[in-house]
């Protein structure tokens, strides 16, 4: 069974740093486009940030120059380093990832992390 699993959310304080992360198990032949979104309480989900296989980035706008995204394809994993952080950016963080396994292309989701920011 192929999944993603995310790890590194929590509680942090305005203007601090957390780092999420987030690995690709099971039978993965290949793995294209990795992205963070975020929902937060009762707002539709977002994209913050978006990897393709070769490290071409983009970010949403309001966290440019705060957050980056990196990814390491021997080991199928991708990160989001989040900087100066603010009540904003508090949400439960997706890692996002489009795969070729045994059954074909697959859009896969993580569970979900929680990113808490107080003010």
């Amino acid at each position: 069974q192929v999944q993603l699993v995310e790890s590194g959310g929590g509680l942090v304080q305005a203007g601090g740093s957390l780092t999420l992360s987030c690995a690709a198990s099971g039978n993965i032949h290949i793995i294209n486009d990795m992205a963070w979104y975020r929902q937060a309480l009762g707002k539709q989900r977002e994209v913050v940030a978006t990897i393709t296989r070769s490290g071409t980035t983009n970010y949403v706008v309001s966290v440019k120059g705060r957050f980056t995204i990196s990814r390491d394809n021997a080991k199928n994993t991708v990160s989001l380093q989040m900087n100066s952080l603010n009540a904003e950016d508090t949400a439960v963080y997706y890692c996002n990832a489009v795969l070729y396994s045994t059954t074909g292309w697959i859009n896969l989701w993580g569970q979900g992390t929680q990113v808490t920011v107080s003010s």
